[in-house]
């Protein structure tokens, strides 16, 4: 059994040469070091967070909408429920997500799920440290 876990977890975490779609970025990105200086927080991606920039990955998580709406194409996802998300709880930059959707997607205070591909952040502090573009909702 543990064979077939590790295996699992290694199919997930596959790196970009594989062709593989990322289905577990989480483990990665919520190991980013960052500073905080200047008003801003300021992320060091090491060599394994930056293997995931520009690549398609499937991410679960919260939607923290922007605006009041049925439908978003432009929202923030969380890694942890809203109460405790980096906006309203004690997590930090490192569990949220910008997220633009290639068509609006319903809201939910349910876990979704999303595929994307995903942008880090390098240089622009009034952003979030991760940009998920071509959103769409997975089952």
């Amino acid at each position: 059994m543990a064979v077939f876990s590790a295996l699992a977890l290694w199919l997930s975490l596959a790196p970009p040469s594989s062709g593989a779609i990322f289905t577990d970025p989480w483990a990665i990105l919520l190991k980013v070091k960052y500073t905080y200086a200047q008003n801003a927080y300021i992320p060091q991606f090491d060599n394994a967070i930056k293997a995931l920039d520009n690549q398609t990955v499937v991410l679960k998580g919260y939607m923290y909408p922007l605006e009041e709406a049925p439908r978003h194409e432009f929202f923030m996802l969380s890694y942890y429920p809203i109460n405790i998300c980096f906006f309203c709880g004690g997590a930090g930059p490192e569990s949220v997500i910008e997220v633009s959707a290639a068509k609006p997607i319903p809201y939910s205070t349910k876990l979704i799920r999303v595929k994307g591909k995903l942008r880090l952040n390098y240089k622009d502090r009034e952003r979030l440290f991760y940009i998920l573009l071509g959103a769409e909702v997975q089952p």
